[in-house]
C-alpha cells in the first residue's frame, strides 16, 4: 500500500529527545524513591501526570506532571531530529504525500522539541487538543480527518507499543521502530525513505 498520508509520533520517532526525557525522569524517580528503570518503562507515550498517577498514586499527579513538563520545556540539550527524518520529510514533500505529527506531548513542548530538531509540522495534533490519549485512536483519527484522508489509508510511524496500539485502533498500518510489534518493522526512518524510492 502506498499511504495517502503518514502520521508520525514525535518523541523517539521524528525527534530524538531520549536523553532529556531520561534525565528528567531519572531525577524524579530518585527524588520520589521509585525504581528508575520502572519509571523509564512506564512513561513512554503517556502524559507525565499519568506516569506519576500509576507509579505514585499518593502524590498529586497533576502537580507533579506539570513540574516534570516545566523541566522539559527548558531542557532541550541533545534534542535533535532522528536520523533520516529530514530526508524522509523532504521525500514525502516531493512525492506530495501529506504528513502530520500526533504526540502525547502538549503543544508547547511539541513546538519546542520540533523547533530544536529543525522540523516544522504541517499539522500538529497534541494531547491538549484531545480528550483521550494513546492507546486511544483519537489523535490519529483526528489527524487523518484534518488531512482529509481515510485513516485506513494512512501509515502511522511509532516507537512505543502504546502508540502502535493507537495506530492500529485507528485502522492504519503501523511502521514500528525499536522492535515494537507492527505491520512494518523498521530499524530507522531511513528504512521508510528507501521504501519511498
Amino acid at each position: 500500500m502506498t499511504p495517502d498520508a503518514v502520521l508520525f509520533d514525535m518523541d523517539g520517532t521524528l525527534v530524538d529527545s531520549d536523553a532529556v526525557v531520561e534525565r528528567v525522569w531519572r531525577a524524579w524517580a530518585r527524588e520520589h524513591d521509585v525504581d528508575e528503570d520502572l519509571v523509564l518503562a512506564t512513561m513512554p507515550g503517556r502524559p507525565a501526570a499519568d506516569t506519576v498517577r500509576e507509579l505514585r498514586p499518593d502524590l498529586d499527579a497533576e502537580a507533579h506532571g506539570r513540574a516534570q513538563l516545566a523541566k522539559e520545556y527548558v531542557d532541550l540539550d541533545g534534542v535533535v531530529a532522528a536520523p533520516g527524518a529530514h530526508d524522509l520529510l523532504d521525500a514525502l514533500a516531493r512525492a506530495g504525500v501529506p504528513w502530520a505529527v500526533v504526540t502525547s506531548a502538549d503543544t508547547r513542548l511539541a513546538e519546542l522539541r520540533l523547533g530544536a530538531a529543525g522540523i516544522t509540522a504541517p499539522l500538529l495534533v497534541t494531547r491538549d487538543l484531545l480528550t483521550h490519549g494513546k492507546p486511544h485512536p483519537e489523535g490519529y483519527l483526528r489527524a487523518a480527518e484534518d488531512l482529509g484522508v481515510d485513516p485506513t489509508r494512512c501509515l502511522v510511524v511509532e516507537d512505543t507499543a502504546t502508540g502502535a496500539a493507537a495506530g492500529k485502533a485507528a485502522g492504519a498500518r503501523v511502521a514500528g521502530l525499536k522492535g515494537i510489534d507492527a505491520d512494518l518493522p523498521i530499524t530507522s526512518l531511513t528504512d521508510l525513505l528507501e521504501l519511498t524510492r
